[in-house]
């Protein structure tokens, strides 16, 4: 049984395409797992919904941008922030901008309805009897800190006790990673769209799982990032600076700063 894991697919159809080439190469995939972040900040959300919806043998959560974007909530800075740093308020604009944007895009059609429903886990039992969790940022949760690079032992120890699974796949912060606590394994396959330096193509992974146990692979899509940088100039997309960031490797990780 193989399982392609996609995660942060952002909206952008030229690295999902990318993806989906590779997937095509490698022989037998059963099952699409995809960890959320489907539409927001990016040039093609319905594009990227689509292709998402005709996968076979699909199954989705929800991310934080996800949510968002059917119920209006959006990530920081809050106007709360802005009160106690008024610098922040540029960055409020093109957050709020970026958001109405996509809700535009996808308000025609079945997008708004069907993003609401998607579940915030999905559970699979492998062949070997591990049992999988998926969820976007953590056990229990789309948004937050999530589990990044960096997380401690401890702190990962906290976050997925009680989880009740041998193996939790997760997206959220644009890395390629694994930890084992405790007896769980925690699985990031990295972000299709929007990536950190120094590796800009698109990541995702393939789950191999047999009665004997299962692999991991971490793979890597090359696609052209600067027809994402022409496509959301284009189209005067309100987060073209950021998005652009992204694709020239000039948004650094928070836990790579120091």
């Amino acid at each position: 049984m193989k399982i392609a894991l996609l995660s942060d697919i952002h909206g952008n159809s030229i690295a999902l395409d990318a993806v989906l080439q590779d997937i095509a190469k490698q022989s037998g995939v059963d099952q699409y797992l995809i960890l959320g972040d489907l539409a927001a900040i990016g040039f093609d959300p319905v594009g990227v919904l689509e292709r998402i919806r005709a996968l076979p043998n699909l199954l989705i959560v929800r991310g934080n941008t996800d949510r968002y974007l059917v119920t209006g909530e959006l990530p920081a800075p809050t106007l709360t922030d802005i009160q106690s740093n008024p610098a922040l308020v540029t960055k409020f604009a093109e957050v709020n901008k970026s958001f109405a944007w996509t809700q535009g895009a996808i308000s025609s059609g079945i997008w708004f309805d069907w993003l609401a429903t998607l579940p915030l886990e999905q559970r699979l039992t492998l062949p070997n009897g591990s049992r999988l969790l998926a969820v976007h940022a953590s056990p229990g949760t789309d948004d937050g800190r999530g589990i990044r690079p960096d997380t401690r032992e401890q702190e990962l120890q906290s976050i997925v006790n009680n989880c009740d699974a041998d193996i939790v796949c997760i997206g959220h912060n644009h890395a390629a990673f694994e930890h084992r606590v405790g007896g769980v394994h925690v699985v990031n396959p990295g972000s299709v769209s929007n990536p950190f330096p120094p590796d800009l193509s698109a990541g995702y992974a393939i789950l191999n799982a047999t009665e004997s146990g299962y692999q991991v692979e971490y793979r890597r899509a090359d696609y052209d990032n600067e027809a994402v940088v022409r496509q959301v100039q284009r189209l005067r997309h309100p987060a073209a600076p950021y998005i652009t960031r992204f694709m020239r490797g000039e948004n650094i990780a928070p836990w790579s700063k120091k």
